[in-house]
């Protein structure tokens, strides 16, 4: 009798783990690790004194706490009926979800602080990028990217130059004035993201205006924009994918049009399968581009490391300086990356990165207008200039528009990833970092004038 009770459990359990698998896990052990991630958040909610020092405030507990909640996010985006088909599945939920359970309180303020310390502080997030963008370029034909490289920036630029104008002026309309609206609404969601762009140029109009170094009250005006532009750009970047599918206008993640040399991308590397040696060695390569930017940023402070890093990897693979076993050893170690963290992050920018109470507390109409209308503009102003230049349309609407209305790196992985657009990471670093710091210097000499 026992024998058989233990064969029906052992169905039941396999029946459960087998019907649920939330982030490659079986839905018994997941729901294990809930339940240990529930008591842990538990005791640091009521715990008391000392309990922090051994539940939270390390990376095992954010690291646990993000691949929980990141794979229960995607679980139910690319489950619910209208998130799945008409609002980019799993990758926009993880970043929604997220950041409405933080301004819910539904888990500690200490556990988000322990998630932003991880994600942000300790760089987690740039590590993630690294990886993906020495992946996403060395993975491409040579050829190709070199031409798309060229093609891809004046579209990016145009579509910044172009918007800025439309906004601005539709700004003046609505009452907000020319001024205000390019300052604080345009610059904003064009800056490339909080640290290395609304930070710095809150600190800039700060300067200028006579504020000195209290440029919180500015920074706060600032935010509203971007994140309302971040969440439609994720939205808009999944969509125009989803209506575009069958397309002739649609890449399937391919920037550049090829014409009639339809065997110009046979030249991409071959990648053997994943083995822990070569994964050792791509890591260190990626953080050997990582590093040189870094110090290359040290001797010309004004150019962001991201921008010498993109720019170091295209010249490594558009000369051919670097060795098919190091090239693939790079993307092995993307590849890895991607496809066990992306998760992870997307709940982490949403938890602890995306303030949905100061998007609430400045939103007005007027805003609201603003936003639609520049999100939707830059992206078909990128969509026609990506055709004009001989690149896909649906890929230069996302890359170069939807992209330049994210939040800089934590933005572009969830355009990316809602469009299943990862490939383009090079590029949209490429356009978000550069455009960023035109948008830096432009907003020093304009709120003077403005």
């Amino acid at each position: 009798m026992s024998e058989e009770n233990s064969a029906n459990n052992s169905g039941l359990f396999s029946k459960i783990e087998n019907k649920f698998q939330i982030a490659g896990i079986g839905g018994v052990a997941f729901i294990i690790m809930a339940a240990l991630l529930v008591a842990s958040l538990a005791i640091l909610n009521f715990g008391g004194t000392g309990s922090d020092a051994k539940v939270g405030k390390s990376m095992g507990f954010a690291l646990f706490a993000l691949v929980s909640f990141g794979g229960v996010f995607f679980y139910l985006g690319n489950n619910l009926p209208i998130f799945k088909s008409y609002l980019g599945g799993g990758s926009a939920f993880a970043v929604v979800a997220g950041a409405l359970v933080h301004y819910l309180h539904w888990i500690p303020e200490t556990s988000v602080k322990d998630i932003y310390a991880f994600v942000s502080t300790t760089n987690f997030l740039e590590f993630y990028i690294v990886a993906l963008i020495t992946s996403a370029i060395f993975k491409m034909d040579r050829d190709l990217l070199l031409k798309a490289a060229v093609r891809f920036l004046p579209v990016a630029f145009g579509a910044m130059i172009v918007t800025f104008f439309v906004v601005s002026g539709l700004g003046a309309l609505l009452g907000l004035g020319f001024g205000h609206t390019a300052m604080y609404i345009v610059f904003p969601m064009m800056a490339g993201g909080v640290g290395a762009g609304i930070v710095p140029l809150s600190g800039i109009y700060a300067g200028a205006l006579g504020h000195g170094a209290n440029s919180g009250a500015i920074l706060s005006q600032l935010f509203p924009s971007m994140i309302l532009a971040n969440i439609l750009a994720i939205i808009g970047a999944s969509l125009l994918v989803r209506f575009t599918d069958k397309s002739k206008m649609n890449g399937h993640g391919q920037l550049l049009k090829q014409g009639n040399d339809a065997d110009a991308g046979d030249n991409a590397p071959k990648v053997p399968a994943m083995n822990a040696k070569q994964l050792l060695v791509g890591m260190m390569v990626a953080l050997s581009f990582y590093m040189s930017g870094a110090l290359l940023t040290h001797f010309v402070p004004k150019i962001n490391s991201f921008a010498f890093l993109i720019i170091l990897v295209i010249l490594v693979k558009g000369l051919g300086w670097m060795p098919s076993y190091y090239e693939t050893s790079a993307i092995m170690f993307g590849n890895l990356v991607t496809a066990t963290c992306t998760q992870a992050l997307l709940a982490g920018i949403g938890l602890s990165m995306l303030d949905l109470g100061a998007l609430f507390n400045a939103f007005t109409w007027q805003l609201a207008v603003c936003v639609i209308v520049s999100v939707a503009t830059m992206a078909i102003v990128a969509g026609f200039l990506g055709k004009l230049f001989g690149l896909y349309p649906v890929e230069s609407a996302v890359a170069g528009g939807f992209i330049n209305h994210s939040m800089g790196g934590t933005g572009n992985v969830a355009v990316l990833s809602a469009s299943d657009r990862m490939s383009l990471i090079a590029f949209a670093q490429m356009g978000n970092r550069i455009g960023g710091a035109i948008i830096l210097i432009l907003g020093g000499v304009l709120i003077t004038i403005l």
